[in-house]
């Protein structure tokens, strides 16, 4: 082993190392891989947030994996991120369902108040105002969005601002 793998390994809490190992009962020992989403969350979870290399490096190592696999998986999907952001992920679903119910008023009003735009994490980094969600899956519930990979529904302005401010505390 060299110097380099256990600084990396180091970098994953053992919390994250339990829910790995946890996931990782769930699957073959031929499919380690199918764990990867768990670990990456995980290690987001415990990083404030995003991903850094050392991060996704150690997920490799303890899934033992090559590298290039994890990489791929953070940067496909969009509930990873890979660069410092606002500690809480909000995502408004911009589909046609939530659009004709009124996202776009959803979407203005946290502009609005937060003082971010689509992409952007807020100045005092409470929020990451996520690119537009194309589906987040709850046509029945719209207007919808996702905070923390929570799904809220039937949102009102009001609605977003209880649920918003609730974080603050």
């Amino acid at each position: 082993m060299s110097a380099a793998k256990p600084q990396a390994l180091a970098t994953l809490s053992q919390h994250a190392r339990d829910a790995i190992d946890a996931a990782l009962k769930k699957y073959p020992a031929d499919r380690r891989r199918s764990a990867v989403l768990v670990a990456l969350h995980e290690a987001q979870h415990d990083n404030h947030g995003h991903l850094t290399t050392a991060l996704m490096d150690a997920v490799a190592e303890h899934l033992g994996l090559p590298p290039i696999q994890v990489y791929e998986v953070a940067s496909f999907y969009s509930m990873f991120e890979t660069s410092p952001c606002g500690r809480h992920s909000v995502s408004v679903c911009k589909n046609i369902s939530c659009m004709l119910r009124g996202a776009d008023a959803i979407v203005a009003h946290i502009e609005q108040k937060y003082d971010v735009k689509l992409g952007e994490s807020t100045k005092d980094g409470r929020f990451v105002f996520k690119q537009e969600e194309e589906c987040l899956a709850a046509c029945a519930g719209a207007p919808m969005m996702m905070v923390d990979h929570v799904y809220h529904e039937d949102l009102t302005v009001e609605k977003v601002d209880k649920i918003l401010d609730g974080l603050l505390r």
